[in-house]
This record gives C-alpha cells, structure tokens and sequence, in this order.
C-alpha cells in the first residue's frame, strides 16, 4: 500500500541544519532536567518503598487524608491524586519499605476513615524492600548493556556486512567490560564505555551506517528520557520495557532507509548522476509509505492505550509515544547526517 505517489521529491536531507539544531537543544535540556533533579524519579520497582491505591465516593481533601496517614506512623508519605478527578483516587507513597502488607490495610483504612469521614477502598498496595529495588535497578541497566552489547554487534555486520570486522568490534567491547570490570565498574560506567569505545571502533573501522545507527539510538533514549525527567513521572520497569522496544523500533526503521539507500547507491554505478545526499533524500521519499503506514498505526494503538488504557500503563504508553515520534524522526534526521559527515571525512 503506498499513501505517497512514487517519484514524490521532499527535501528532508534540506532541513538536516534546522532538526539537528532542535535535537541538540532537546538532549541538552534533557540531561540538564536530569542533573537539576539529581536523577530520574524512580517508581516503587526501583527505589523502594510502599505504594497504596485508595478510592472514595466523593472528594476529600488531601490534607485530611494526610492527617490519617501521621497517625500510623506514615507522616512522611506523599500523596497524589491518581485518574480522573470524577474517580476520587489517591496515590500514596512512603519510602518505609521496612512495612509489610500484614495489617497495614486494615490500619490504612481506619486511620484515614476517622480523619476523613470516609471509608476508602483499598485498591492496591505494593511494598518492595530497598535491597529488592536496588537489584531490579541493576539488573534493569545489566539489561541495557547487554542489549546494547548485541545491537552493536548486529549493526557493524547487518550494515557493513563484514562479519570479520564485526568480530573485532565485539573483541574490543568484551575488553573493555574486562577492564573496567577489574576497577569494579558500575553498570552505567559499563554502559556509557562500551557505548563510547563502538563509536571509535566503528570510526576507526569505518564502518559509517553503523555510526548513525548507534547515534541515532542515543538520541531517542537520551530524548525519551529525558521527558520523564523533566515532567517528573516515574521511571518504573514498565518504562523501561517501553525503551527497549523504542530501541528495537528505531533501529528497524533505520535499517528500512539504509538498506533503500544502499541498493540506489549500488544501482547508480561508479558514475552516479546523483549526489550522495540526493540518493539518501530520495531512499526517504521512497520508503516514505511504508514509514507513515508502520508508525501511523502503531501511534494509533499507543494513543488509544494512553488515553484508554488507565493509569497503570499511562507512563509506558507516554514512553512508546515519544519514543515512536522521535525514533521515526531521528532515522532521517540524525542516523543520515551522521553517515553523511562520517562518509565526508572518510573521503
């Protein structure tokens, strides 16, 4: 199915100054929301801590509620409203994650009774210890490496089909975990070391779409991120599988382009008739369809779930939802540019 009339000639590879300019301006403000907040918000999975869900009939001030809470022992927590406000919900959160389901229900549930009036329902409670969320957060970022450890690898002989070289790539990353795993490395070290030593190896080894692809990546997990950060929602296991899936999407479609460029590189011959930016401009044009097809139904999925699918996965479909739109946008605007300089100083 093809929604874009072939021969159809839009200048994307025209307008790289102006969206690049604007993707720099969002990483930067993305890492410093990030610096600003000492961190992500990380939800109950990551950081520990008790999470309650209650429900009331009407609408009862947060300040009563709060007033409840002190009486048993939870004057520290912090309570948000959850939903729509005809849903009278509250969320409720405390970083004592030394309590345990047993009783704290039925405590909850009276302490804020005689203070509010009110019975609430108790929709839910999660308790996760702080050795519990520190484990999950590491084996969340033991995740990222690895995945990140198998792309690079996956790209350096999937674009530059050289299954040799691709070897040395994995050679240097494996050397690399090695040694920073002698000084007892953190796992973010690890991630940012094998990140940094792919792109000199890919440099150096020239291998250029594998350059933009890896980049390109950055870019959208940097952004995503980043709108997390900034609007202050939490980061939770949800989010996270919602990244690697972005991950998975956006590389996919950076290999769609790729592979269309390169067959109209390979067809033009020692002596094309168009220049390299040309060629890429018109590998976008014609996998134009088959962008707006993928991306526009899958938004429409993601949108429903945001919008219909409740609060539970609302910051998982938020995530897919920038990750989508930013993921589709960097595989022209970035992932192109960067095999476009790199080819440039190449030659």
């Amino acid at each position: 199915m093809e929604f874009i009339k072939p021969g159809t000639k839009i200048d994307f590879i025209g307008k790289q100054k102006i969206a690049i300019t604007m993707s720099v301006i969002l990483i930067i403000i993305s890492i410093g929301s990030i610096i600003v907040h000492k961190g992500l918000n990380f939800g109950i999975d990551f950081a520990g801590g008790v999470l309650i869900q209650i429900k009331f009939t009407q609408e009862v001030p947060i300040d009563k509620i709060r007033d409840g809470l002190t009486n048993v022992g939870l004057n520290d927590a912090s309570i948000q409203k959850y939903g729509q406000d005809l849903d009278h919900e509250y969320l409720i959160r405390t970083p004592k994650s030394e309590m345990t389901n047993s009783g704290l229900s039925q405590s909850v549930s009276e302490a804020v009774k005689a203070s509010t009036g009110f019975v609430p329902e108790i929709r839910r409670i999660e308790v996760v210890g702080p050795q519990v969320g520190a484990d999950l957060r590491n084996k969340a970022l033991l995740a990222i490496f690895y995945m990140l450890l198998l792309i690079t690898i996956y790209i350096s002989a999937r674009f530059e089909n050289k299954l040799l070289l691709s070897g040395v790539t994995a050679g240097s990353l494996m050397a690399v975990v090695y040694f920073l795993s002698v000084f007892n490395a953190g796992i973010i070290v690890l991630i940012v070391g094998a990140l940094v030593v792919s792109l000199v190896v890919f440099w150096i080894l020239k291998f250029k779409y594998a350059i933009g692809a890896i980049v390109a990546l950055i870019h959208d997990v940097t952004i995503t991120v980043g709108f997390f950060s900034i609007l202050n929602l939490d980061f939770s296991l949800s989010v996270l599988a919602a990244l690697l899936t972005i991950i998975g999407y956006s590389l996919n479609d950076t290999i769609i382009i790729f592979d269309r460029a390169r067959e109209n590189i390979k067809d033009s011959g020692s002596k094309p008739t168009e220049s390299l930016p040309q060629l890429f401009n018109r590998s976008v044009n014609e996998t134009l369809s088959r962008t707006i097809l993928t991306s526009g139904l899958t938004l429409i999925v993601v949108l429903a779930l945001f919008f219909l699918g409740g609060e539970i996965i609302h910051n998982f479909a938020f995530a897919m939802l920038v990750g989508i739109v930013v993921g589709t946008y960097s595989s022209i605007y970035i992932a192109i540019p960067i095999v476009l300089l790199a080819e440039k100083k190449s030659d």
